[in-house]
């Protein structure tokens, strides 16, 4: 069994972990979660939503059980490293939050000891399993689109509000996720163009990129503009033999937060959150119709986790794939701080 304990008590371990994680209770066992004792000031009611879990401000309490197997980090992200780390070298696997470490070498450095100790290190790069991504996962590797020509993935808003944040941090906070995913998907690409910079505060922000990965024939694309006012597809993919299109689903970081534990539905989207697939099929016929979106499922990474420590499988979050995305938001930040 996954005994774990969590580093940190924010937003991502309620919302993204704890709901999923709960639905495993056979294979995980969720023993603590630390928090900094200047975290917790004003902040204990939300401790005893979880009466099964203790809450500790003492790390060496964690660090140092022995049933304790797995470390999960979900800190701020200069604080990755360093708690990973910690908890390797007290003998413990490790599943860190994106972006996993601040450079690629810091990332390099983090795999190689973790290799040295015998034990595990995995990004937690969830958003491969979103329901929009896993739909689209399910029609590529289907085949019936062909080869793949170009794929376009946007995270797009129309929150002109972003014009008074001035700073950079939303290549790692949120360009991560579909870079990974393309990744993920494809491997690491032949040639990359960047266009990152922004519209309000060129050289001083990373609020808008359009970066172009190029494959054998094959083009991804991954946008993010702030500047979107018209609903725009999540995911757009063509192919020798037909078209994908993948609406944008919203996530359940836009739900609002109420008391309690966050609750997860599991249920079959409706259709208008399906996708249209339009395809020339074998027989030659003209085929269109809809695609019922997958169910979106952050418990899987759990799953691979628990394969990989307890049966020596492959881990889903390759330590190389960490790297090349790590790589790409370094060179993709360069190019934000010079666009001028």
């Amino acid at each position: 069994m996954l005994v774990v304990a969590y580093i940190g008590f924010g937003n991502s371990v309620c919302r993204y972990h704890l709901p999923y994680v709960e639905r495993r209770k056979d294979t995980i066992k969720v023993k603590y979660i630390y928090r900094r004792e200047e975290d917790r000031v004003g902040d204990e009611e939300r401790e005893t939503w979880y009466p099964d879990i203790t809450f500790t401000t003492d790390i060496d309490q964690v660090m140092n059980d022995p049933e304790v197997n797995l470390i999960v980090v979900n800190t701020p992200d200069q604080f990755h490293v360093s708690y990973t780390m910690q908890a390797l070298e007290h003998g413990k696997n490790v599943l860190c939050e994106k972006p996993f470490a601040m450079t690629a070498k810091e990332a390099s450095e983090v795999f190689a000891y973790a290799k040295e100790k015998g034990l595990v290190a995995m990004a937690n790069q969830n958003r491969r399993f979103d329901a929009d991504m896993r739909t689209v996962r399910k029609v590529i590797e289907s085949g019936v689109l062909g080869e793949i020509l170009e794929v376009e993935s946007h995270y797009d808003y129309y929150r002109p509000s972003i014009a008074d944040h001035v700073g950079f941090g939303i290549l790692y906070g949120l360009a991560v996720h579909p870079i990974d995913q393309i990744i993920g998907q494809f491997g690491k690409p032949k040639k990359i163009v960047y266009d990152c910079r922004s519209f309000d505060h060129p050289g001083e922000s990373d609020d808008y990129y359009d970066i172009d990965f190029f494959y054998d024939r094959m083009k991804a694309i991954v946008k993010t503009s702030y500047y979107v006012k018209l609903d725009y597809p999540r995911f757009i993919v063509h192919g020798r033999k037909g078209s994908f299109l993948m609406p944008a689903l919203g996530h359940q970081s836009s739900q609002k937060a109420k008391p309690g534990p966050v609750e997860i539905s599991f249920d079959p989207l409706p259709e208008d959150k399906w996708g249209t697939l339009s395809y020339i099929d074998e027989n030659g016929q003209d085929i269109t119709k809809k695609v019922p979106t997958e169910i979106q499922d952050y418990g899987l990474i759990y799953d691979n986790l628990y394969d990989v420590i307890f049966n020596g499988g492959e881990k889903v979050v390759k330590d190389e794939e960490v790297i090349e995305v790590l790589k790409i938001i370094e060179e993709a930040t360069k190019v934000a701080k010079e666009a001028k």
